[in-house]
């Protein structure tokens, strides 16, 4: 798998996200604060995005930064790299 500028813009994986969220039984409010609190934890730094845009990266694998799917990478405990969608992925290495 090929590595990712922060500001690179990437298409996630809506898909694999909302399950991740769902498995854990948070809603998408509920997950936007967790994953406030994980990168307090992390950096110091209350990051996180807005309900809205959560919505519409589950549903429409809405583009963003890649610094983006870190922070929702972080609230799963997931690697960022494995919930980028395919596309992003083709020509990497």
């Amino acid at each position: 798998m090929g590595t990712f500028d922060d500001d690179q813009i990437v298409t996630p994986d809506g898909t694999a996200i909302r399950r991740m969220r769902r498995q854990r039984g948070l809603s998408r409010r509920d997950f936007v604060r967790h994953m406030g609190d994980v990168n307090v934890r992390e950096s110091g730094l209350r990051e996180t995005i807005s309900v809205n845009l959560l919505e519409g990266i589950e549903e429409a694998n809405e583009r963003v930064p890649y610094a983006t799917l870190c922070r929702v990478a972080a609230g799963l405990d997931a690697d960022p790299v494995h919930l980028v969608g395919e596309g992003d992925l083709v020509g990497e290495g």
